[in-house]
């Protein structure tokens, strides 16, 4: 940790709990910006500034520190310069984008540079545009990461010596935010956006150009599964209990979010204080110099996917003489057209594409194979993102460090409204709880779709949410709310809200059964649905809060228990069913989907002395896996059920496996088949078969995917040889916080894949060896928890001039 530019601190005075010492030089030698960085055990920083610049100074330098590569992966990407380094073909990643490839993802982001896009969002003044503090940390968190990258040499092999890691500016800072900003919206659409010729244009497939409009039928799947917060590899648990419902009266709160593992979407753990002005703890996306999963002396908050879509299409009415002219109530109005160039490895041609983009956003072709949006004669499509006009994520967070209450949590969202993809779930030591869904949502009311949607529309729109608008009617305009701090977004009055229930909870389904006994109806579609079926996970995890409040008396150990209870629902309804149907089979055999017979008989004996728990010694929760998503993935859930799901009976209905259906045993006996062909036992434990591979050891994991419904999801990658060898998404930054008396919080942390991304850091895989013994971090928030740490370092760090 210890490098140039970096003085231990070998004596500091103990302060009474809650106080916090002023940086200890205010002024060092030669001037510039400056930190004080205490890191405790994990290596998990402590920033003391005197400002906000120097706060986004030592964030952006302890930032580097553990993820350089990381984030300088982040900036090649906004600066559109993926393709100059790593070739056009080659994939992105987990990153800042769905692009497919690396040539996509740069001309989409030289496009924003090339427009100016986000240099305009800087000179709104506020609240439509970012608050001086926010244009402050960037500024600071620039100067940061540069001064880190002049100070120290890059040791990690995934970017040593590579010419694409160099400095930044506080602008490419601000385009990482806006990246995260509109990775719903026009960052979903990316390949669609780059991608879209009009007819008769160069190296245009004519085939394609000439298909007729996309089928509403056919679409209307594709747009549910496209747009479902339960299918992204993004996601979340959240629970919040009120004060009715703990052992001292004050509140409770777990968050578990489900990002990726590995890219620019990973947490990153710090405590941010400026003394008199700001104390937060928790969790930043990379590259932002913000906490933005938390808590302070007073509040916690955490987030989860939300099911409202922050996009909408617009239907284009075509000019027959020009299809990049549309037509608005007749008038004509031409597409601006965006030329941009993108350098591409080993010096070949570099690759001009053209953008078409209309009142109403980018023309775009769909989004992948799975929902084509032709570009005809006649009909386009424009994608509108109310994000793009965004970029005030970073006041809403700083809005949340500062709060004293779930009432300053609704007041920061009101003032800000920068949250673009994600519900709020907080609890307040005063025993408060709260469920929100404020975020910036294109402001389609369910009127407006029923006078405006085209034929495409009136499917995908109350199937997933999507509208599709006729644009070619000046009344079909989104219009504007009084409370909303830019046009054609829903003010705060429409966020569905629920305060002060027993529980709230939210696992990326829709807010209505945020609270089983009290459910929230009355918003607009485009939101999320009202009275329909839920997920197994949403089920689960209101079974489960809802019997903890119940009982009461709840501390931070019930959080700690929740989230590592590793239990199954679809287990515990599907089974014990499936195991006396399996025994119930001629012979003990089924026939695989090859038309080979297999022997399944110790498949129903695995199955039936399992006890529905995915935790890592756990004998038969692998088959019952590789069952149930075979299982799964050719049955519609609707037909999976004997009882059907009922609206008056949202958690334990639908239930009762059909197991007179023939896919049954054809999925058993090509799980068997499977494992078989693995060398894996069927009562093989958990553990053996799903782990992950940190400094040469395996660390074996424990939860489980979305279709099973386990609280603590993990989604991993299948080797047929090996079993799960890697996380691709999952539980990320774990945080289970309560208060005792006055205003130290007591929270117990946990960020799965750790805090470094480079293997020779001791904070590569420590975190991680605790998640698979299902331990946690104390955190340290107060001073005298943070001084008495015994791994305490203390590191002042400034500019060098």
């Amino acid at each position: 940790m210890a490098a140039a530019g970096i003085t231990l601190l070998t004596a500091v005075a103990l302060l009474p709990a809650g106080a916090v010492a002023a940086p200890r030089d205010a002024h060092p030698s030669g001037g510039g910006l400056h930190a004080t960085i205490r890191y405790t055990q994990y290596g998990i920083p402590h920033i003391l500034a005197k400002d906000y610049a120097n706060l986004g100074f030592g964030t952006g330098w302890a930032q580097a520190a553990d993820q350089v590569c990381t984030l300088a992966d982040g900036y090649v990407t906004v600066r559109g310069e993926r393709s100059r380094h790593f070739g056009p073909e080659a994939s992105p990643g987990a990153a800042l984008s769905s692009a497919s490839t690396n040539l996509s993802s740069d001309l989409y982001f030289r496009g924003v540079r090339k427009a100016g896009t986000v240099e305009k969002l800087l000179k709104q003044p506020a609240p439509a545009g970012p608050g001086r503090r926010t244009k402050e940390l960037m500024r600071g968190f620039a100067a940061g990461y540069n001064a880190w990258l002049k100070q120290n040499r890059v040791t990690d092999p995934a970017c040593a010596k590579a010419d694409w890691v160099r400095p930044i500016t506080a602008l490419d800072v601000a385009r990482h935010g806006f990246a995260v900003q509109v990775l719903g919206g026009q960052g979903r659409g990316i390949d669609g956006i780059t991608g879209a010729r009009p007819p008769g244009a160069a190296n245009e497939d004519r085939a394609t150009a000439e298909e007729p409009a996309a089928d509403p039928r056919r679409t209307a799947k594709a747009a549910r599964e496209l747009f479902s917060a339960q299918n992204a590899d993004m996601g979340s648990n959240a629970v919040a209990f009120h004060g009715r419902t703990t052992a001292n009266g004050k509140g409770l709160l777990l968050g578990n979010p489900h990002y990726p593992w590995q890219g620019g979407r990973r947490f990153w753990q710090s405590q941010q204080t400026i003394p008199g002005e700001l104390n937060v703890s928790g969790a930043s996306l990379l590259g932002t110099g913000v906490v933005n999963i938390g808590f302070n002396g007073d509040v916690a908050w955490s987030h989860t996917v939300a099911t409202g879509v922050p996009l909408n299409l617009h239907q284009l009415t075509l000019d027959p003489a020009d299809p990049t002219t549309y037509l608005v109530d007749g008038k004509p109005h031409k597409m601006t057209k965006r030329t941009v160039t993108v350098p591409v490895k080993g010096g070949g041609a570099p690759v001009t594409r053209t953008q078409w983009w209309t009142r109403y956003g980018p023309v775009v072709s769909g989004f992948g194979p799975q929902l084509p949006l032709p570009w005809t004669s006649t009909t386009a499509y424009a994608l509108n993102d109310p994000n793009a006009s965004n970029l005030r994520g970073s006041d809403t967070n700083l809005g949340f460090g500062k709060a004293r209450s779930t009432a300053g949590i609704l007041k920061a969202l009101r003032e800000t409204q920068g949250l673009p993809w994600v519900n709020t779930v907080a609890a307040d030591r005063r025993g408060h709880s709260l469920l929100t869904q404020s975020q910036v949502l294109p402001r389609i009311t369910d009127e407006l779709a029923r006078r405006c949607s085209t034929d495409l529309g009136k499917v995908t729109y109350p199937a997933a949410g999507v509208a599709v608008l006729d644009g070619s009617r000046g009344a079909c305009a989104l219009g504007s709310d009084k409370d909303a701090v830019q046009p054609g977004i829903f003010g705060p009055s429409r966020m569905p809200t629920l305060k002060n229930a027993p529980y709230v909870a939210n696992s990326n389904d829709s807010a209505w059964l945020s609270n089983a006994d009290r459910p929230i109806t009355g918003y607009e579609r485009v939101f999320g649905t009202i009275g329909t079926q839920r997920s197994l996970r949403t089920r689960g995890g209101i079974e489960d809060v809802a019997a903890m409040a119940e009982k009461g008396r709840l501390t931070v150990a019930d959080l700690q228990r929740q989230q590592f209870a590793n239990r199954v629902p679809a287990a515990d309804l599907a089974a014990d069913d499936a195991a006396k149907a399996c025994a119930a089979l001629p012979g003990g055999m089924a026939t695989g989907s090859d038309g080979k017979t297999v022997d399944v008989s110790k498949a129903c004996e695995a199955l039936a002395g399992w006890d529905h728990r995915m935790d890592t010694g756990r004998r038969g929760a692998l088959l019952f896996d590789r069952f149930w998503r075979r299982l799964t993935a050719t049955v519609p859930r609707e037909q999976l059920w004997k009882v059907p799901f009922s609206a008056a009976d949202p958690v334990r209905t639908p239930n009762t496996l059909d197991t007179s259906a023939p896919a049954l045993p054809k999925a058993l006996a090509d799980a068997v088949a499977e494992l078989d062909a693995a060398g894996i036992a069927l009562d093989a434990p958990l553990g053996e078969n799903q782990y992950v591979v940190r400094d040469g050891k395996r660390l074996p994991v424990h939860g489980g995917t979305e279709s099973l419904g386990v609280w603590n999801k993990i989604e991993a990658t299948w080797d047929p040889k090996a079993g799960y060898t890697e996380v691709a998404h999952g539980s990320s930054h774990i945080q289970a916080v309560g208060w005792g008396e006055g205003r130290c919080p007591k929270a117990r942390t946990l960020l799965t894949y750790s805090q470094s991304s480079e293997p020779g850091s001791p904070h590569f895989s420590d975190q991680t060896r605790l998640y698979a013994k299902e331990r946690w971090v104390t955190s340290r928030f107060c001073e005298k928890d943070i001084l008495g740490d015994p791994a305490l370092k203390v590191v002042r760090v400034r500019e060098r001039r």
